[in-house]
């Protein structure tokens, strides 16, 4: 993890992460400067690195700011741009109140160099928004905690994501935030960046296995594929919940829902990072798709109640990660499923040999 590589001022974030294999290299690259967003870039050069022009990419027109060295190297790119939360309330028991919503690139942010952890590949980007008329931030703050891995594994904490060193988790996280209604349920609007040739598509998978996510039964992805191989580049995976507790547990489920991936017909929200490594044209030279996550519904008091609100996806290359049935599952229905039928088979064989027996007690009837 490197913190604005080449620059000593504090006063904008960019973090990059790289994570270096025999063959290839995998750059995140988190910015907030403008909405904030993560460029994704794939190398087929172990020896690729990050190389930044600062005073461009903090100028009007950041346009080639940011490249890979050696040119050439980069495979594939791809970017996330978190770029608005919407806030809606019930007027009345047929009515939805939509307030006015929080454009992320209107935000102020703290330094990620005050929560940046190099040895558990962990930082936060904490902001509020730079005009705040009604007070809502006045003792909260949205938050996007990035977490980068080395190995194969699983989170800590509930949703319990399956992860695998190509990916990154970010968990956004609204705490203490004053609701501006009765049962406010919020939605994170999320862009995506893609090359042309790429296609995305939303899946969902549900599994009967809800061992690490009690009571939650679906998984959704979208994924990012080659029009010409149908071979997967990238990823975002999430489990259908969010929690309202710091630590959660299953009663602080929070529904979550995918609104719909749709292609963008709005201009993409000023994000330097992305146009400084894609290009000022990026709304024209590149597919850009959005897709809302909301999060509430009946449940929507909980935040009320309690103040916070955590959701989390995994950001990553190649395919998404699989959850298979563990050991300990495995048994418990190798024994609920074995039990019953080798007492079927045992009964069935005890039968049949009692009838042999009752019967050869009898002469034939001449």
């Amino acid at each position: 993890m490197q913190y604005n590589p080449g620059w000593n001022s504090s006063a904008v974030n960019l973090l990059h992460v790289r994570a270096r294999g025999p063959r290839d290299t995998l750059h995140y690259v988190w910015s907030s400067i403008g909405a904030p967003a993560v460029l994704l870039v794939a190398t087929d050069s172990p020896d690729s690195s990050l190389s930044i022009d600062w005073p461009r990419l903090l100028s009007p027109s950041p346009a080639g700011a940011v490249r890979i060295d050696p040119p050439g190297s980069a495979v594939y790119a791809t970017a996330v741009v978190f770029t608005k939360v919407f806030e809606s309330s019930e007027s009345s028991p047929s009515q939805e109140l939509f307030h006015p919503p929080y454009d992320l690139s209107d935000f102020s942010w703290d330094s990620l160099n005050h929560t940046l952890n190099s040895t558990a590949l962990t930082a936060e980007l904490r902001g509020v928004p730079a005009s705040d008329p009604g007070g809502s931030f006045a003792n909260g703050s949205l938050a996007f905690r990035v977490t980068a891995y080395e190995a194969h594994g699983r989170a800590r904490c509930l949703p319990s994501l399956l992860h695998t060193p190509d990916s990154s988790q970010v968990e956004f996280v609204l705490a203490g935030v004053a609701p501006r209604g009765n049962s406010s349920r919020f939605t994170l609007e999320v862009a995506t960046v893609e090359e042309p040739g790429v296609a995305q598509s939303l899946r969902s998978e549900r599994s009967i296995d809800d061992e690490y996510t009690p009571t939650i039964f679906e998984v959704l992805s979208l994924v990012a594929e080659s029009r010409t191989n149908s071979s997967t580049l990238s990823f975002l995976q999430w489990k259908a919940t969010a929690y309202g507790s710091r630590s959660p547990r299953r009663e602080d489920g929070i529904r979550c829902q995918a609104q719909g991936l749709q292609e963008a017909n709005w201009t993409l929200p000023p994000s330097s990072i992305i146009q400084a490594y894609f290009g000022e044209g990026v709304g024209s030279t590149h597919s850009v798709n959005a897709l809302n996550i909301s999060f509430g519904g009946e449940e929507g008091r909980v935040y009320q109640e309690k103040r916070y609100l955590s959701w989390s996806v995994l950001v990553g290359f190649g395919q998404p990660p699989t959850d298979t049935f563990s050991p300990l599952v495995i048994s418990i229905m190798a024994v609920a499923l074995g039990t019953p039928l080798a007492m079927l088979l045992v009964g069935t064989c005890l039968v049949l040999l009692a009838q042999r027996k009752r019967y050869s007690e009898y002469e034939p009837i001449n």
